[in-house]
């Protein structure tokens, strides 16, 4: 049995490259799994999960995303959209997982596009 002691938080990011409902679906599947992988966070220990989008992304609610993948069908899920700011990245979206884990040292994952947010976490 694994010893859960702390709460943490970690966050992702991933872009796309159109605003489609197929695009953000896989976009969403390859963060969450990504993350969930490279930090071995099991499902049941997940507290809840935050997203966010920018405002050029209409196509699909990242929470629905998710859910239509098979994932996260019991936990909280919240959605909210970017601030517009003058220059940022655009057809981004973020993820925050707040999840019990015994592991110190966790990954955060920035994939596509959005590996240019933190450099120094791209995968």
């Amino acid at each position: 049995m694994r010893n859960v002691s702390k709460t943490a938080a970690l966050r992702g990011a991933t872009t796309v490259d159109v605003d489609t409902k197929d695009a953000l679906d896989q976009a969403i599947l390859e963060l969450f799994e990504t993350l969930s992988q490279e930090n071995r966070i099991e499902e049941k220990d997940i507290l809840y999960i935050m997203f966010t989008q920018t405002s050029d992304l209409k196509s699909r609610n990242p929470a629905a995303a998710l859910r239509a993948s098979g994932y996260a069908t019991d936990i909280p899920l919240f959605c909210s959209q970017e601030p517009e700011i003058n220059g940022m990245m655009e057809k981004v979206l973020r993820i925050l997982i707040v999840f019990k884990t015994s592991i110190g040292t966790l990954k955060p994952v920035y994939l596509r596009r959005a590996c240019n947010l933190r450099p120094d976490f791209a995968n």
